[in-house]
């Protein structure tokens, strides 16, 4: 007996309870058919601590590779050593403006009803991440956003610092398998703020140390010509945003831009959002839309299951992990 999939395959049978189960059905159908699934983060999905259930899906390569925002790169790490720091505020509804600027003056930073503590995590790793910034600075040397933190994972300097059980961090599963990991916009995070502030100091010489999203999109860009030779990828989107527009982009660059005739789209497409349908709105769209743009085909399996991704995502998980 699996309990989380049986349970939820007995009970969940119509609206988007249905869709849950049958994009999970589908996740599982599309690896077990030999297909790669590419899966991406939006929203504050670390600050969720979606690592208690992604960290599995890693190591039991139920994921090939990961976009995020540059706010889920850095938070799985902020939670893996400050997590005792962290203060929960269930009444966030109630906050006033006064009561905001209470917690900014003790230095959280709230994100819904979770704040991070600024000193316990981001100014405990900046000092590591500068480190490493200033010696690839140096040395002349270029690296992307997670490569940077995945060489401070895989080093330990960290490990002194961690308050909850690493195997629940995904970054570090994601280190250990070196998995490929997309991070288009990273600039837009406290981590890129920072680099911004020592390039405008003087104190990196070369804005490039840290390599742009260009040069992430040529990365997938080769990722996905490797792969789509051998392997069908499904696309597992959670929420929407740059994490999710920007890796989909990649099948009609090729096609489209680069003229290749043998680029299939992708294979599998789920989305979880709450974003209602709407125009103009990327995260609103329905899944067809997508087939007019090049990135999916009319025979591509559809699901979108309009929820909460914080409660959604581990069930589907769950399922794909047959727990």
């Amino acid at each position: 007996m699996t309990a989380i999939r049986d349970f939820v395959h007995h009970h969940y049978r119509h609206f988007n309870a249905a869709a849950l189960i049958d994009a999970a059905d589908g996740y599982v159908t599309h690896l077990n058919e030999g297909g790669a699934m590419f899966m991406t983060l939006a929203g504050a999905m670390s600050t969720a601590e979606l690592g208690l259930s992604l960290a599995e899906m890693i190591r039991q390569d139920k994921v090939q590779a990961i976009c995020c925002t540059g706010a889920n790169l850095e938070e799985d790490v902020f939670n893996l050593v400050a997590h005792d720091h962290y203060v929960r505020v269930p009444h966030y509804r109630h906050l006033t403006a006064d009561d905001e600027e209470a917690l900014l003056a003790r230095h959280l930073n709230r994100v819904t009803d979770t704040c991070i503590p600024e000193e316990e995590a981001i100014r405990r790793i900046e000092h590591v991440v500068l480190d490493e910034w200033l010696t690839a600075d140096k040395g002349g040397k270029q690296y992307f956003p997670h490569e940077f933190l995945y060489r401070i994972l895989l080093s330990g300097k960290l490990e002194k610092h961690y308050q909850i059980d690493p195997q629940d961090s995904w970054l570090l599963a994601a280190a250990q398998k070196n998995l490929p990991i997309i991070v288009p916009g990273w600039e837009d995070s406290t981590l890129g703020n920072i680099f911004a502030s020592h390039c405008i100091t003087g104190e990196i010489k070369n804005v490039h140390t840290v390599r742009s999203g260009i040069e992430y999109m040529m990365m997938l860009a080769d990722w996905y010509k490797g792969i789509c030779q051998s392997r069908s990828v499904g696309f597992f989107q959670i929420g929407g945003g740059i994490a999710g527009d920007f890796p989909i982009c990649v099948v009609p660059m090729l096609e489209q831009d680069l003229h290749m005739t043998d680029i299939p789209r992708w294979g599998y497409f789920c989305q979880i959002s709450d974003s209602t349908t709407s125009y103009g709105s990327y995260s609103g769209a329905v899944p067809n839309e997508k087939i007019t743009w090049g990135k999916l085909s009319a025979d591509t399996p559809k699901f979108i299951i309009e929820s909460d991704a914080t409660i959604v995502a581990p069930l589907i998980f769950a399922c794909v992990l047959e727990q």
